[in-house]
Parts: structure tokens; C-alpha cells; sequence
């Protein structure tokens, strides 16, 4: 099972790894964006719907969930399988892209341009693998082991390890671990850190001292034996691997250094989940205001945003937009 797949203990995993399928499908083949997301925030939805759903027309009361969708949950629950993705699976290009977009690294249109040169399988990748950039190379290597769940005792660890070193180097730094393991999920795909420092601001106009925070970090986890490889370091982020002394696996991990004055803002957008975002910046927007990952803004009569507003924690964006506080375990839509 994909990492992106749902936990085996959903009850309704059945359709949301269906859905899931076709997503990736949209997405890396048919290049379908809105259609991905459709077929994902369905399958969102149903990953969280308490009991397992029993008809089509039981699932269009859900949102996010329409008349195209619920047809096909029917004809899961009557056949136990949907024939448009028996086709997507019987047609040997479409696995082949499937299977390498699976690889960190390598997108949509570079698994197009290694089926043209005749890599279609790990195999083919490992045989070629001068047609790689770094990325991709320990995208190969670590596939197996980034495809893996990671429970959330182990995720737990992480978290503790992060923060444990981060402190380290300041006591003043605030390291989180964001998207499903806040929300309480069993298991994660990967881990996710934002981490902030109150004299690291948006007014902060030297770049090379921006840089040499997030370095400082970096380097650090890399001395202690945390961050094993690096797969692209940025201004303000990481993207590498990780590993606990006590686990035989590697993780895919990213950081995220963002300002002070815009980290709630950036908390409450990489904790998600996507549909509750997308429920914050519509009730936004009716309200007067615009909200992103970087700030929320009152709107004026011209509809132009205005200086972003003083954020010091979660509860002041749901209390601007007069919203009732949401905890992160609450926010599963």
C-alpha cells in the first residue's frame, strides 16, 4: 500500500484507496488537476466518515462527495472493483508512470520522459540510474522504506528528537510537527516540522543571515546523526531524510523555517487537513478577510488585502473570523 493510502483501519479504505488510485491517475497521467482533487477530497472525506458506508446515495450526503463519485462507491460495494481503473491497471504505460512517479523526485513529466527512454520498471531506474539527479537517486534507494507508514509511537519520537536538538542550538526556537501526526492520526507518510525562532521575522531583509539559520539547524541534525541524506536545502526549506538510532528505517523529512510573525498562520495551514483549509479561507472571505499560510488580512471596499493582522496563536485567526476554536484532532474533514 502507498504511504498516501488509507490506514487499514479506516472502514471505508476500501473506497478511499480506489479513489486514491484515480487520483494519482489524474494527476500523473491524464494531467487532470481539478479531477485529482475531487478524487482525493472525496477520498479525505470518506477516510473520516465514522461508519463504512453501505450505498452511493448514502455518500452524496456527505461534502465533497457528487453524483459521478457516489456511481462509482456503487459499483465498488457491487462488484468489488471499479472498472475504469481495472483499464488504468491493464494498460502497461499508465503503470509505468504510475509506478515511477512513486519514486521521490521524479514527477508526471519525468516519468513520461524515462518511458520514452525505455525505463519502465525500479529495475529499468537502477540500470540507469546516470539518467538520475540526486533527488530521484535516493528517491530509488529509500523507496521501499518512504512507501512504509510510520506509526505514530515512532512519529512520537521523532517529535521528541526534533525538539530535543533544535534546543540545542536555542532554547528560543519552537519546532512542531505538523499535517496528520497534529490531527492524531495512527500513522503518518512522512514528518513534517515548522520551526520558528523569535528573532527570525518577515522584516528580516538579510537573506544570508535567513540562510545560515535554517544551515545552522541543518548542520546540527546532520552532527547528530538525525538528517542521514539532503535532497534540496533552500532559504527557508529542507527536504532530506531521517532516521532514529532505534528504528531500522528511513523517513522522508521536511523543515520549514517561517517567520514569528507568521508562524500560527503557517501552523494552522500545514496541520490541514486540505478540506478544513479550504472551510477557513471560504468563511474568510465571507468575513472580510483573506487568509493564507503566510497571514490573514481584512479585505477593503476595493477588495485589495491590507496589512496583515497581529497573530499570536491559532485561536486569534478562528476568533477574527468569528469562528469557534477547532482542535487539531477535530480538524479531519
Amino acid at each position: 500500500m502507498s504511504k498516501r493510502k488509507a490506514p487499514a483501519d479506516n472502514l471505508n479504505s476500501q473506497f478511499c484507496d480506489m479513489l486514491h488510485d484515480l487520483a494519482e491517475y489524474e494527476k500523473n497521467v491524464a494531467r487532470n488537476i481539478f479531477k485529482s482533487k475531487a478524487y482525493r477530497k472525496a477520498s479525505t472525506i470518506l477516510s473520516q466518515h465514522p461508519v463504512r458506508i453501505t450505498s452511493g446515495n448514502e455518500a452524496k450526503k456527505l461534502p465533497g462527495i457528487g453524483a459521478a463519485i457516489a456511481k462509482k462507491i456503487d459499483e465498488i460495494i457491487t462488484t468489488g472493483k471499479l472498472e475504469k481503473l481495472e483499464k488504468i491497471k491493464a494498460d502497461d504505460s499508465t503503470t509505468a508512470i504510475q509506478l515511477l512517479t512513486q519514486v521521490s523526485g521524479i514527477g508526471p513529466a519525468a516519468a513520461k520522459k524515462f518511458l520514452d527512454q525505455g525505463v519502465n520498471t525500479l529495475e529499468d531506474l537502477k540500470s540507469n540510474e546516470g539518467l538520475l539527479n540526486h533527488h530521484q537517486k535516493l528517491g530509488l534507494k529509500y523507496f521501499s522504506e518512504f512507501e512504509e507508514r510510520i506509526p505514530r509511537e515512532e512519529m512520537s519520537k521523532h517529535k521528541t528528537q526534533i525538539k530535543m536538538l533544535v534546543e540545542e542550538l536555542d532554547k528560543q526556537y519552537t519546532a512542531t510537527i505538523c499535517g496528520s501526526f497534529r490531527r492524531g492520526a495512527v500513522s503518518s507518510g512522512d514528518i513534517d516540522v515548522l520551526i520558528t525562532h523569535p528573532l527570525y521575522t518577515s522584516n528580516c531583509k538579510e537573506k544570508k543571515k535567513k540562510t545560515t539559520k535554517l544551515k545552522d539547524i541543518v548542520d546540527h541534525l546532520e552532527e547528530k546523526l538525525y538528517i542521514t541524506d539532503t535532497l534540496s536545502h533552500g532559504e527557508s526549506k529542507f527536504m532530506g531524510v531521517s532516521k532514529l538510532a532505534d528504528v531500522s528505517s528511513h523517513r522522508r523529512l521536511d523543515i520549514r523555517l517561517i517567520p514569528f510573525d507568521q508562524y500560527y498562520c503557517g501552523l494552522l495551514y500545514f496541520t490541514g487537513s486540505d478540506v478544513f483549509n479550504q472551510n477557513m479561507r471560504s468563511l474568510a472571505v465571507e468575513k472580510g478577510f483573506t487568509l493564507n499560510e503566510y497571514s490573514i488580512r481584512m479585505l477593503g471596499t476595493t477588495g485589495v488585502p491590507g496589512e496583515p493582522l497581529e497573530v499570536t496563536c491559532e485561536k486569534d485567526v478562528f476568533d477574527i473570523i468569528g469562528k469557534n476554536y477547532v482542535e487539531p484532532s477535530d480538524r479531519n474533514l
